[in-house]
């Protein structure tokens, strides 16, 4: 069935909600994201819900179901209505071994995708993946990272969907053997930004739901609610597989990323040296390249180090994608920084796992030829400061669980400066709180807020 006659007749439920924040102001450091509430675009969104209500299939046998927004094939999954089955409503698609779900029909350029998901009943957890095909199913490629399914309560996978046309979508369980995982809910959403899900969403999850799966990049939570939506230009969510972060186009560097570190990131692979541009912007954004720093008296400073993905090339290649990138002065960046990371990683082979959080704030820094506040022509931001907040805790499981009042936090803020700044991060130890307030962030959002009141307020003391 095609997609437009389904539109026509009116199988499909639409919704309309205005975008998300669309610049962010440079005059007011204190609170970037939030100071741009005035300048919000009122672009029109549209968010076409398969919810599985309305279609039966009973066996795990390959086979077509006609549902609300047309015909899906389902291969070793059915459509499941019982108690160990978690659902939003009275269904959900039940998926086994590497079973898939796909569209018979195309949708029309959306560009983003989420889906809620959990663990069947008692099962072990799974991982799944998101594909889309733009030749009708010829051939596919892989959207976002993969997904790690382990609650047993719905949470939500958000993807940015960068192919454009006619395009075909199927989920494809990877791992987890005979172990179920239920998928419920999916929404593509075209243009402004994507529907929030109180509960489940990057930034506004509880802890047991949302991106709060172990070694989850935004386990702490979404630090500004960044969208993947292309409207979303000064809070744009992109999910690198090895680390995700909040993109600013006009700025053209991030205004924070986020990444986890355990032993299993750190190996021998070699630091691969291709700083390039990030070829999964939406289109028509600027892209800053690799010589768009030649000449400034910058680094180009990674956020999410080439040290800390050192497992294997591809891991080590996702950190030189210039979106990683902020206009840092040497001494910062080879000195002050690099003396960090180096502790951070010893924190990890001593035995510990770390959830990081880093970003910039602020405009006007100073290299080595001299005080600027922006570089390339004008198109990238240089940041006043730099900061990076680290959460500790032992090897284990149920992660979020793990971090309490007692929870190492490694909170420092340096000024992005090659003649005042120190080599001694020490002497920057500061609270999350000021970070914070001095960012416009919320680093810890996913963690209950009496924790967050102890462990925010207290500066850490260094070793």
């Amino acid at each position: 069935m095609k997609f437009r006659n389904l539109l026509f007749a009116g199988c499909l439920s639409l919704a309309f909600a205005s975008c998300s924040k669309d610049t962010m102001q440079e005059s007011n450091p204190v609170n970037p994201i939030q100071a741009s509430s005035n300048q919000k675009a009122n672009q029109a969104t549209t968010t076409i819900t398969e919810d599985f209500e309305a279609g039966s299939k009973a066996s795990y046998a390959a086979g077509d179901v006609t549902l609300t927004t047309g015909s899906w094939n389902l291969d070793d999954a059915l459509i499941g209505s019982t108690s160990a089955d978690v659902k939003s409503g009275s269904k959900s698609v039940r998926i086994r071994n590497t079973g898939t779900l796909t569209t018979n029909f195309t949708l029309s350029s959306p560009s983003s995708v989420s889906v809620k998901h959990a663990v069947y009943g008692t099962d072990n957890s799974s991982n799944w993946q998101l594909w889309v095909s733009a030749d009708n199913g010829s051939t596919y490629t892989q959207v976002g990272a993969t997904v790690a399914t382990s609650s047993n309560q719905l949470a939500t996978a958000t993807f940015t969907v960068t192919k454009t046309g006619n395009l075909t979508f199927q989920i494809r369980k990877t791992s987890g053997g005979s172990a179920r995982i239920n998928i419920d809910d999916i929404s593509f959403i075209t243009g402004g930004t994507p529907p929030t899900d109180p509960g489940t969403d990057p930034g506004t999850g509880t802890p047991g739901s949302g991106n709060t799966a172990d070694n989850n990049n935004l386990l702490l939570g979404n630090p500004t609610n960044a969208q993947p939506s292309i409207n979303s230009t000064a809070n744009y969510l992109m999910d690198q597989t090895y680390f995700t972060e909040s993109y600013n186009r006009d700025k053209g560097t991030p205004n924070w990323v986020s990444w986890h570190i355990s032993s299993t990131d750190l190996g021998s692979a070699s630091r691969s040296d291709n700083f390039r541009a990030d070829v999964n912007l939406p289109s028509g954004w600027y892209a800053v390249g690799n010589s768009s720093y030649s000449g400034s008296g910058f680094d180009r400073g990674h956020n999410c180090p080439s040290g800390d993905r050192t497992s294997n090339s591809t891991a080590n290649s996702a950190t030189f994608l210039m979106t990683n990138m902020i206009p840092q002065a040497p001494k910062n960046n080879q000195q002050t920084w690099a003396n960090l990371e180096n502790y951070t990683r010893s924190l990890v082979t001593a035995g510990n796992e770390v959830y990081i959080v880093m970003g910039s704030y602020g405009s006007g820094g100073t290299g080595t030829n001299g005080y600027q506040t922006t570089i390339d022509g004008g198109r990238v931001n240089v940041p006043s400061r730099v900061w990076k907040v680290i959460v500790v805790i032992p090897n284990g499981n149920n992660d979020l669980s793990r971090i309490t009042t007692s929870t190492r936090v490694i909170a420092v803020n340096t000024p992005n400066d090659q003649s005042t700044v120190n080599a001694d991060w020490k002497q920057y130890l500061t609270t999350v709180r000021s970070i914070e307030a001095a960012a416009g962030v919320n680093i810890m959002s996913n963690v209950s807020q009496s924790i967050q009141d102890v462990i925010e307020n207290r500066t850490d003391s260094g070793s």
